[in-house]
């Protein structure tokens, strides 16, 4: 089943997503790493949709810290997945 992220309209999160992978050819597994900069409230909003979509727990999420000059923070998902 899909599942389609319609935004809250009480809610106006601002967050980046990015995605980077690095795959490891012996053990064929790859890491996964999700990172998310944006608002606090922005943040929280990703992190908990993402736990309903099932893609990950929030605890499994790092800690808001502050992200560069800019007054964004930033979040870490760091997953390690099997790859064909």
């Amino acid at each position: 089943m899909q599942a389609y992220f319609v935004p809250n309209e009480n809610q106006s999160p601002s967050a980046e997503v990015s995605i980077q992978a690095s795959t490891d050819p012996v053990s064929q597994k790859e890491f996964i790493k999700v990172m998310v900069i944006g608002s606090r409230k922005g943040i929280n909003s990703i992190i908990k949709t993402l736990h309903r979509l099932r893609f990950a727990e929030v605890r499994e999420w790092s800690p808001p810290i502050p992200y560069g000059a800019s007054g964004e923070m930033m979040s870490l998902l760091r997953r390690q997945i099997m790859v064909d």
